[in-house]
């Protein structure tokens, strides 16, 4: 029998290190409590399949006899898969990040059997490079430690985990968000905006989609031109450089330099269902169709090579292929040259910065490779070139085709499921797409069929028809938001229903009485030695900002005080933070705005088979009012569906059996009419 545990796991990033002479275990009791018997420290990998530098660490150190007989003599080695864990990377990521000023995966972690770490690190090689330290040297000495300074190593991971409770408790002392904290959160984005290429900061530049949406909501309450302007200009670079997939489609992880040109190559589908929703604001801000065709662009991407024959979604696409970083993307002159004729060669080189000698450089040696990442100098806005130059395209998307592709980690996560069901159902009800919002429900259907338990709580994972895995706080955050969605998208009363019920569940299981704000892991749930709980936003808006937003909607929409409370609850327990570093919690920000600035409750009452009633419906939703609700009390519903749920609406009725507007702001509406125009200005008072 393999020493070996990960061969039954369904993570296929477990299973990538299933046949490695390491003596992995996945996490839980086996491993946990064979370091407690045997009194030996534990080796914590966490990362995730589609890492790049996760597969160098792997092929260099944990596939190399000689790293893992010392590993195995030493530790008990136990890797884990931080989109399945989450909750565990956190802890762990705070503790790297506090003893090391930066994290990333690889992460490596090495802990008293009771998980407190006492060491932390990212990739390490084999053996020492430059100021690096690797596995051959670095096991000894913690084994020296390990066996002559361990009183000394328990007291520090005692520290390090009292530091890890304290960090936990001041971050979310509670307090009151300031008044102007909307123009101090654009100010701080205004601060570190790159004017000449968009984005924020320096490199790497990750394309934080959340960041846009509150510039576009922003713009729109304030007029603040320049927010507008930073938000488009950043989108539009990102969508013409080598950080987007100019030929497949969908956007990488994220740019390793300032120009947006050289990207790691790996694709998530969280990145292009948030930057859906940033497209959408800009489309919505701008009537801009430029805006549309990109999130029409990326959805085909998923669609075609993201998405289950059930119709659910699958995690991410690899950077390497053939052992190689990026090569999949790549294109040399030549290349171009065996597969286009000379016109279409010419064509495609002049717009798509090909070079000879390549623009894409050995990370190793910085020598140029004679590889290309084709992205746009100058965006082409004449239609006969664009058309041109898409049939061009499409040529070498085929011969791309036949390339060894990137591998597919096609395990199916509810929390990122949920962000794309939130993303193709708002795209169907922006474009008037019945194709879309039927994706969004066959994914939304499939959660609801295989990843929830008989006491109706949500799981984390599926694969290989197995789910299993306690479902966490950005699980019931993200699906919540992506049924809220669909509930204004076909106002099915179906989603509503499951969005109050998981909302119910998510208070029961995650909320902090004492404190406030959600914590990422259930009460259930395995205890780690902090029980996590963040607002901030990482690469996707954290759980706590859109649980805010979730419940704010739910709010207007039933009308229950709740809702309303949990709301501002969550906004002062981050309040602190939030003043410190407004533009780490853009999201929270969002969901503060939306709060703070009189959402409208819309309620049309008429019958959902009478023609003009869909028209006036699609007029009030085309017009862009980013802080509204709308609820449709249809008429023909003989068994009133709609009541229990928002019983602040039952006695709103049609006036002379006409479509009947009743424009709301905190549950005051005006004057109830069935003047299509006169609601359309009441709404964009």
């Amino acid at each position: 029998m393999s020493e070996n545990k990960l061969g039954e796991e369904s993570s296929p990033y477990l299973l990538q290190h299933a046949k490695n002479p390491v003596h992995w275990y996945a996490w839980g009791d086996e491993a946990l409590t064979k370091a407690k018997k045997e009194n030996k420290p534990i080796f914590l990998s966490i990362g995730y399949s589609s890492c790049h530098w996760c597969h160098v660490m792997a092929h260099e150190s944990f596939e190399n006899n000689d790293v893992a007989q010392i590993m195995n003599e030493n530790f008990v080695n136990i890797k884990v898969d931080r989109e399945e864990r989450p909750d565990i990377d956190n802890v762990y990521m705070e503790v790297t990040q506090m003893m090391n000023d930066r994290g990333g995966w690889p992460m490596t972690v090495i802990m008293t059997p009771d998980k407190r770490p006492f060491f932390t690190g990212t990739y390490f090689p084999k053996h020492t490079r430059g100021r690096r330290i690797g596995m051959m040297e670095l096991i000894p000495q913690i084994k020296y430690a390990w066996i002559n300074n361990n009183d000394s190593l328990k007291l520090d991971a005692k520290n390090l985990t009292s530091q890890l409770e304290k960090n936990q408790v001041n971050r979310t002392r509670k307090g009151q968000i300031s008044q102007n904290i909307l123009e101090r959160t654009f100010s701080s984005f205004y601060k570190i905006y790159d004017e000449q290429y968009g984005g924020f900061g320096r490199a790497p530049k990750f394309p934080k989609a959340h960041d846009y949406s509150f510039l576009i909501k922003y713009w729109k309450r304030t007029g603040e031109q320049n927010a507008l302007n930073m938000a488009e200009f950043s989108l539009r670079a990102m969508h013409n450089s080598g950080m987007y997939d100019q030929i497949g489609f969908g956007f990488h992880r994220y740019s390793t330099d300032k120009r947006w040109l050289v990207p790691h190559f790996e694709k998530m589908l969280y990145d292009q269902a948030i930057l859906v929703q940033a497209y959408l604001d800009a489309y919505q801000a701008t009537s801009e169709k430029y805006y549309a065709n990109v999130v029409d662009d990326i959805l085909e991407y998923v669609l075609r090579d993201m998405t289950s024959s059930d119709g659910a979604f699958y995690s991410a696409e690899d950077a390497d292929s053939e052992g190689e970083e990026g090569l999949f993307y790549l294109w040399t002159v030549e290349e171009i040259k065996n597969i286009l004729s000379d016109e279409e060669s010419e064509l495609l080189i002049n717009n798509y910065s090909l070079d000879k000698e390549g623009n894409y450089k050995d990370e190793a040696t910085g020598k140029k490779t004679e590889k290309n990442i084709l992205y746009l100098k100058e965006p082409i806005n004449n239609i006969e070139s664009k058309n041109r130059l898409n049939e061009i395209t499409k040529k070498l998307y085929l011969a791309r085709e036949k390339r060894i592709h990137p591998l597919k980690d096609d395990k199916i996560l509810t929390d990122w499921n949920g962000l794309m069901i939130a993303a193709f159902a708002k795209a169907g009800d922006v474009f008037n797409s019945n194709d879309y919002i039927q994706q969004a429900e066959k994914s939304a259907q499939f959660i609801l069929k295989n990843l929830t338990d008989n006491n109706g709580r949500l799981l984390k994972r599926y694969r290989n028809g197995n789910a299993g895995i306690d479902a966490h706080l950005d699980d019931y955050a993200f699906f919540i938001w992506g049924l809220l969605e669909l509930y204004e998208a076909t106002f099915n009363v179906t989603y509503l229903t499951e969005a109050v019920q998981l909302s119910n569940i998510m208070v029961d299981e995650f909320w902090d009485i004492t404190n406030g704000g959600f914590f990422l892991g259930s009460e259930s749930s395995e205890k780690l030695i902090v029980r996590a709980k963040t607002g901030y936003d990482g690469a996707m808006p954290s759980g706590n900002s859109v649980a805010a937003m979730n419940c704010s909607k739910l709010n207007r929409i039933t009308g229950e005080t709740k809702w309303a409370e949990i709301t501002d609850k969550i906004f002062m327990t981050f309040s602190n933070e939030i003043q410190k570093t407004p533009s780490g919690y853009a999201s929270m920000v969002n969901s503060f705005l939306f709060n703070i600035d009189s959402p409208k409750e819309i309620v049309i009452v008429g019958s959902s088979n009478d023609d003009e009633t869909i028209k006036a419906i699609k007029k009030i939703k085309s017009e862009y009012v980013p802080s509204k609700v709308i609820i449709f009390k249809d008429t023909d519903d003989e068994l009133n569906k709609l009541s229990p749920l928002a019983k602040w609406t039952v006695t709103q009725e049609t006036i002379d059996e006409k479509t009947t507007y009743y424009i709301c702001q905190d549950f005051a509406c005006k004057v109830p009419t069935t003047d299509l125009e006169l609601a359309l200005k009441f709404i964009n008072e």
